[in-house]
């Protein structure tokens, strides 16, 4: 307290009685008030991080206590001093991540959460902040992209809200938020979408807004996550203005150094790049964010390049691999797409795997399902966190079936696929033998789909195996220069439409909808052991054979032996009786149903797999 407590002290004991008991009142109540402010900013406890950050908020933000209709304008950054905080490493509003304030606790007003140098100064670690932003759409790629960082260790974060729903959530979840002012709808808008643009100019204003504060700036998009620390890369090259991540598909390295320049195709990618407060890197924020106001029809990454590739050369020096650029005083190095992965470096080529590097990042660009893809691709990869009840919960599956996309509740179907090695590995991989392997794999999971709509069950899709990529351009079924592998397991949204598949359709037309699982589900070390211990498995027989017969009695190993070609009514009356168990695994899918008998609702037959929700039906005859 800046106090002298044995001058203080004395200078009391000359005065009269009276002003000793004054003043040693007011001494005590400073020593306690302060015990108790102290004791409730610290003893509250931190919550488990694997936990709190699933947990609900307590209520909604009550119109006294958060403006629902700010004055700012859109793109506007207030740089005034936000009222009641400090400067110092933590303060009451911006406690440590993921912890939790107390319910009893009100909302600060909304003009608390502008953004402002001091507001940024509580999260700066090493002069570094790191930057995401979204709306409440993207709130569970949010949660995923702070968790990855707390588990890496890293806390000096902020996410801007660009709706009041998503930072009231934020804020109840102990994640530091700032307000954008952007008034934007709480749902998805869908890439290349002119509300997708302007959210693509929010990013630039808040790069313009953030570097005048005099720190390096890690901006991220919410469809990443990090895997690794990238802050000692970043520092290893202090001279760089910018490093940004990039599309491009052939490696131009083979070990961690930057891509050279030289060498890179693909355009600048903005979904990661890391920024340092220069006068070159502000000369080219405000550069950036001009020519987007001034035509609102350029895409603000293709702005990025434009104005990049103004002057690109010579190099810097010999060896860091940076390059003059944009005015030729601006300092650039690509980041390494092995390592700094995209949606193809990552889930198709699997450069980092091949070239034994660890990566730092991946962000799902290369997709082809809108932000369901998205999520699906992060869940194959085991690096989406999704709530408990994902896993096992019936409370959840019933949640589920009220959401627009499919929930089944009876448990998990899967099986293992089947497919020989003639159609996998021989001859040329050619658009024949591409199609004929896919084929093959889609009839079985058709039957799987009838089966799990029979069973009422999800099911867990199995991995698919590719010979050719999937691109939205012509190319030679693998971009040559590139370092995928053939066959390949490639993601569900290579071969099936995941948005429309989880999209809810008329049940008059479409029957009833089934619910999928990523083909990591099982292996994913958030399953529950509950789950992995209720497990049924069901070797198909060819019925007459020993032992092979219509009924639920299953082996002393816990086998049951199920007859192929059976139909609806045998499926129903024999796996009645295992509704409990949480997982039923087929030893094939080859045979294994003869068909629906409802012709009302489903058909006779099942449908051929090219007249499936597919991109693959162009090539059907």
């Amino acid at each position: 307290m800046g106090w002298n407590w044995r001058n203080g002290f004395q200078e009391v004991a000359n005065t009269r009685p009276l002003f000793l008991t004054i003043y040693a009142t007011v001494v005590i109540g400073v020593i306690f008030s302060s015990f108790y402010v102290f004791s409730a900013i610290y003893s509250k406890p931190l919550v488990d991080s694997s936990i709190s950050w699933l947990s609900s908020p307590p209520s909604a933000i009550s119109s006294h206590n958060v403006d629902s209709h700010p004055t700012e304008p859109a793109l506007n950054f207030s740089r005034s001093a936000t009222v009641g905080l400090t400067t110092g490493p933590q303060s009451v509003l911006m406690p440590p991540i993921w912890q939790v304030p107390s319910q009893t606790k009100k909302m600060p007003p909304l003009k608390a959460f502008q953004l402002t140098k001091e507001l940024v100064q509580q999260r700066v670690k090493d002069n570094v902040i790191i930057v995401t932003f979204g709306n409440y759409a993207f709130m569970d790629f949010i949660l995923t992209w702070v968790k990855h960082l707390t588990d890496l260790g890293l806390s000096n974060l902020l996410v801007g809200a660009m709706d009041t729903k998503l930072l009231e959530a934020l804020y109840w979840k102990g994640i530091p938020v700032f307000d954008m002012g952007s008034h934007m709808s709480t749902v998805d808008v869908g890439w290349g979408s002119p509300t997708f643009h302007k959210m693509g100019r929010q990013k630039v204003v808040m790069i313009d807004s953030f570097l005048p504060y005099g720190f390096e700036l890690l901006m991220c998009d919410t469809d990443m996550v990090w895997l690794k620390n990238p802050l000692p890369y970043f520092a290893r090259f202090p001279e760089a203005d910018v490093l940004t991540s990039s599309d491009q598909v052939i490696p131009t390295v083979v070990d961690d150094r930057l891509d050279i320049w030289q060498q890179v195709s693909g355009a600048y990618n903005i979904g990661i790049f890391h920024w340092r407060p220069t006068d070159s890197a502000k000369k080219l924020a405000k550069a950036w964010k001009e020519m987007l106001i001034a035509d609102d029809k350029i895409w603000d990454q293709n702005g990025f390049n434009d104005l990049l590739h103004k002057q690109l050369g010579p190099p810097v020096d010999e060896e860091s691999g940076l390059v003059y650029a944009f005015d030729g005083n601006l300092k650039l190095g690509i980041l390494p797409a092995s390592i700094f992965c995209s949606g193809h470096t990552y889930f198709v080529q699997a450069t980092y795997q091949q070239f034994r590097l660890e990566p730092y990042a991946v962000h799902t660009t290369f997709q082809f399902a809108g932000t369901e893809g998205k999520r699906h691709r992060l869940r194959e990869a085991m690096v989406f966190y999704d709530p408990p009840e994902y896993y096992d919960s019936p409370e959840w599956n019933e949640f589920m079936h009220k959401l627009p996309f499919p929930a089944g509740t009876g448990g998990f179907l899967s099986f293992k696929p089947s497919i020989p090695k003639s159609l996998l590995l021989d001859g040329q991989h050619t658009i024949e033998s591409h199609f004929s392997l896919v084929n093959y794999q889609m009839k079985q999971i058709r039957t799987a789909l009838a089966i799990a709509s029979l069973l009422d069950r999800t099911l867990v899709m199995p991995p698919l195996w590719c010979r050719l990529d999937r691109l939205w351009f012509a190319h030679p079924g693998v971009l040559e220069g590139s370092v995928t592998r053939q066959p390949f397991i490639c993601p569900l949204d290579h071969v099936f439409e995941v948005n429309v598949m989880l999209k809810e359709l008329p049940e008059e037309e479409f029957g009833p909808q089934i619910d999928i699982k990523e083909y990591s589900f099982f292996d994913n070390p958030s399953l529950p052991r509950q789950v992995k211990d209720s497990w049924l498995d069901v070797k198909l027989c060819q019925e007459g054979s020993k032992d092979c017969h219509a009924s639920n009695g299953t082996s002393p190993q816990g086998i049951l032996r199920f007859p192929k070609r059976s139909n609806e009514e045998t499926f129903k009356t024999v796996f009645s009786s295992f509704k409990d168990v949480k997982v039923i695994q087929f030893s094939t899918m080859q045979d294994a149903f003869l068909g629906f008998s409802d012709k009302a609702n489903k058909g006779t037959e099942i449908q051929e797999p090219c007249e499936a929700v597919c991109w693959y039906m162009v090539l059907c005859d």
